[in-house]
C-alpha cells in the first residue's frame, strides 16, 4: 500500500506540475503500439525535438493477472521509451512508472491501455526546476568549534544553534559568574556589529529530572537583560527555557563533564543579514 500510494502522489505531482503531457494507446495485451499509434508517436517526436522527457506512465485494463498487467505495462514504457531515446531529452531523474492495472481509471478498457509521457516545452525549461518545485540544496556549512563566536554567527544559517562557551552561573542561580563576562562581551559586539542579527537565547540545565523553579528560562532572561541594558533594541532578543528536555548526555549525568555539557546556553539564529 505505501508503494502505491507513493507512486499515485508522484503521478500527481507531475499532472500538476508538468507543463505537457500526451498520450498513447495499445490494442490489448499488446506492448508495442500499432501502425496508427505509432505513426502518432513519431508525428509527436518530430514536434518535440527541444523539449525534454520528465516521464513515462505505463497501465493496463483489468483484464489478466496482476503480475501479467505489471510486466505488460513495463514493456509499454520500454517500448515508448525506446523509440524516443537519443530523439529528445530526458531529465537525468526520469521516472519509468509501471502502474499496471492499478492505472484503470476508465471504465473503458481500451482507455486504460495506455502509455503517458509527461514533458516540458522549450520555453519552459529555464524554470525548469520551478516548475517541479526542486528547490536548490544550500551546502552544509561547517562551524569549526573553536572558531571565535564573531565567526561561528558569520557562518550560521536561520535555524543554526551555537553554544556560548564559557557562561557560567552560581549554583541554583541566574546570576552569571566573573568568568563569562567575557562571552557576554563578545556576544554583545556580535549584536552591536550585526544590526540585522536577531536571535533566541536558549537556556539548558542539568542533573535533575525537571525544571521546577524554571531556571534554564531566567539564566536565559539574564543574558537578554545584560545586552539590553548595553543598547540592543530587545525585539532582537528573544528567550527560551528547555529544562532538561534537550540533553546532550543522558541524565543523569555520568560524569562532571557531562553534567556541564548538559548546563549550557546557546543561542539560535532567528533572522541575519544575507
Amino acid at each position: 500500500m505505501k508503494f502505491l500510494y507513493s507512486v499515485i502522489l508522484f503521478v500527481l505531482f507531475q499532472l500538476t506540475f508538468a507543463q505537457e503531457q500526451v498520450v498513447f494507446y495499445f490494442d490489448n495485451n499488446k506492448f508495442e503500439l500499432n501502425k496508427v499509434e505509432a505513426a502518432k508517436l513519431q508525428k509527436w517526436i518530430s514536434e518535440n525535438t527541444t523539449s525534454k522527457i520528465l516521464s513515462i506512465t505505463g497501465s493496463t485494463d483489468e483484464v489478466g493477472s496482476t503480475g501479467f498487467n505489471d510486466t505488460l505495462s513495463q514493456k509499454r514504457v520500454s517500448h515508448v521509451f525506446n523509440q524516443i531515446k537519443g530523439k529528445i531529452n530526458i531529465r537525468p531523474d526520469f521516472k519509468s512508472i509501471s502502474l499496471g492495472e492499478k492505472g484503470a481509471t476508465s471504465t473503458s478498457k481500451a482507455e486504460n491501455r495506455k502509455a503517458i509521457i509527461h514533458y516540458l516545452l522549450e520555453k519552459d525549461l529555464d524554470k525548469e526546476d520551478e516548475v517541479l518545485g526542486i528547490k536548490e540544496v544550500e551546502p552544509e556549512v561547517i562551524i569549526p568549534d573553536d572558531a571565535p563566536l564573531a565567526e561561528k554567527v558569520k557562518l550560521a544559517k536561520v535555524g543554526t544553534k551555537i553554544t556560548l562557551k564559557n557562561i557560567n552561573f552560581y549554583q541554583n542561580t541566574f546570576a552569571t559568574m566573573p568568568e563569562s563576562q567575557g562571552t557576554l562581551y563578545d556576544l554583545l559586539f556580535v549584536m552591536q556589529n550585526n544590526p540585522e542579527l536577531i536571535i533566541e537565547i536558549q537556556g539548558h540545565i542539568c542533573c535533575i529530572d525537571k525544571d521546577y523553579r524554571n531556571l534554564s528560562t531566567d539564566r536565559a532572561k539574564q543574558i537578554k537583560r545584560f545586552l539590553v541594558y548595553n543598547g540592543i533594541q530587545e525585539y532582537r532578543v528573544k528567550t527560551k527555557g528547555f529544562g532538561v528536555s534537550q540533553p546532550i548526555h543522558p541524565i543523569p549525568e555520568a560524569t562532571p563533564e557531562q553534567a556541564a555539557a548538559n548546563r549550557r546556553v546557546e543561542i539560535e539564529i532567528l533572522s541575519k543579514k544575507r
